[in-house]
């Protein structure tokens, strides 16, 4: 009996906060769409006077704006997966990613072994105006500690960002000082890259690369600074990586399709229960619709930049390498709530040139859905293409003819597998405890003075090879449990050299330089230049 009340009162409050939560939603419509018509809802009117009914006669006063930090993501999960609630925090952190910059000190960190480390400082940023240093620890953040005790790296953040022109007091440590060194910084605008690589990737060939890490307000505009500098340096072929690229405005893939694909092609078109269909043409003034195209995609390429791959696939633009992207296919619209929170509300489904709408199914449940990369690993999607399962109830054909599929992310045109074969379980170990990550902040730091001189990955890497770095790192993983596999083949020997003095060069330069190193062994970028040869 004592189990049977449990339930009904579960089930009880769980309609409450259904309702009081629908007649809040429908109350953010109403101010955003003028055509909901009050008196032609019956059941807002009954929510209504419930609402009204606990405002004025509940036993107890009542903290609404509790409930509905419950009950609005409890309503959006029964949608799907992608409409959802968002706090004030996590709505101000989205939205700095996307505007392309936020208020800050200007520096990039990490925590290691209670200590916040200062990994680099951001050029003409407020923390290198006045002096902060790549190397130093910050010990106190407004005279409060931030040393010596586990604290989130989200708390550190909190504390580092703030408004435009406010200051905060950082105290760090500084090897060869005596004593705290102290700064007071004025927060500024600090910009959010979406390019985080542009390069001659072969010279000799001609191929351009460009890795984009996400579609903000920013990405038009630096894709086409990226390719205007990489033209006037010969680029006559092209590589855009999206991958882990999980996506970002709708305009943005737009804008950036517009510039390869030719006048009248269709980029993409919208359509929902309550959005009309909307389709995009490509306008002809791309300054760049004849220059051959690589696009490199894998299981973290989402929503925007399967847009755009997609654009470019099914009018065979170009060739999409790599492995089936996510799936998803859903076009969300944010909604902002007077305290910062906000949902992000799904208003209609994308579709690719083809017809083809690539969203993934939902699966029986949010934890299906979350699972699915992995069931795909389990499966050998990543090491097989035999092993992709396409949805055969939804066959499209490209502008040229050939076959693609909707219903299940956008697989590529050529089909590169994971590499496994520098898989040792020594470099497992190393990972899991993070060795890597820092012996190279503890070996950057103690050779700031001569890696500063280095200008290019190229030089770090012969500095690194001449000072026995491999050997060293080695002999500091034996000391901290993990000692060296005698057996390692020779793939996992230069697995363990790549992340290595990536992470190294990382520290010491900067992203570009990192993804320029690591992008000599990787298998996709290998098959995407000898595509375009």
């Amino acid at each position: 009996m004592k189990t049977l009340k449990t339930i009904i009162r579960i089930i009880f409050l769980l309609t409450m906060g259904f309702f009081l939560g629908i007649e809040v939603m429908i109350g953010i419509f109403r101010r955003h769409n003028n055509q909901f018509d009050r008196a032609s809802s019956p059941g807002s009117q009954k929510v209504e006077t419930l609402i009204r009914a606990i405002d004025r006669k509940y036993v107890d006063i009542v903290d609404m704006d509790s409930i509905m930090d419950r009950v609005l993501p409890t309503i959006l999960e029964e949608l799907d997966p992608h409409s959802a609630y968002y706090p004030a925090e996590e709505t101000q952190e989205s939205n700095d990613e996307l505007h392309g910059s936020f208020s800050g000190i200007g520096i990039q960190f990490s925590v290691q072994d209670d200590t916040v480390r200062v990994n680099s400082v951001i050029h003409g940023g407020p923390s290198e105006k006045v002096g902060v240093l790549a190397g130093d620890r910050i010990v106190l953040i407004n005279d409060s500690l931030f040393a010596g005790k586990k604290i989130p790296s989200n708390e550190i953040v909190k504390n580092l960002k703030g408004p435009k022109g406010s200051t905060v007091k950082i105290s760090v440590m500084r090897n060869g000082e005596p004593n705290l060194v102290d700064f007071t910084i004025e927060r500024g605008d600090i910009p959010v890259k979406s390019v985080d690589a542009a390069y001659m990737i072969s010279p000799e060939e001609g191929i351009g690369y460009i890795m984009i890490n996400k579609f903000g307000e920013t990405t038009f505009s630096e894709m086409l600074t990226s390719l205007a500098d990489l033209s006037s340096k010969g680029m006559k072929k092209l590589i855009i990586d999206l991958r882990s690229n999980t996506g970002g405005y709708l305009g943005a893939a737009i804008q950036m399709a517009n510039q390869f694909l030719p006048k009248n092609d269709l980029i993409v078109y919208t359509q929902g229960a309550h959005n009309p269909i909307a389709r995009q043409y490509a306008d002809g003034h791309g300054h760049y619709t004849g220059i051959p195209l690589v696009v490199m995609i894998d299981e973290s390429t989402a929503s925007a930049a399967e847009i755009f791959t997609g654009a470019i696939q099914d009018n065979d633009r170009g060739t999409v390498v790599g492995r089936r992207s996510f799936g998803k296919g859903l076009v969300q619209e944010p909604i902002d709530f007077p305290d910062g929170s906000s949902i992000r509300i799904t208003i209609a489904r994308y579709y690719t040139p083809s017809g083809r709408c690539i969203q993934k199914p939902y699966g029986e449940s949010d934890e299906d859905y979350a699972m699915d990369i992995l069931k795909r690993y389990e499966h050998g999607e990543f090491f097989s293409a035999d092993s992709i399962k396409q949805n055969e109830d939804e066959v499209f054909k490209t502008k040229g003819g050939r076959t693609v599929y909707g219903g299940g992310g956008i697989t590529p045109d050529i089909f590169v597998a994971q590499d496994t074969t520098g898989y040792s379980e020594y470099y497992a170990n190393v990972v899991r405890k993070s060795l890597i990550n820092k012996f190279s902040f503890k070996y950057v730091d103690s050779n700031r003075a001569a890696l500063s001189k280095l200008k290019t990955y190229k030089e770090v890497e012969e500095y690194l090879d001449s000072d026995n770095v491999m050997r060293r790192f080695y002999d500091y993983a034996a000391g901290n449990g993990v000692k060296r596999d005698s057996r390692l083949t020779l793939p996992a020997r230069r697995q363990m050299r790549t992340a290595l003095y990536g992470n190294i060069i990382y520290d010491a330069l900067d992203m570009q330089d990192y993804i320029s190193f690591i992008n000599l062994t990787d298998p996709t970028v290998t098959k995407a230049i000898e595509v375009l040869k």
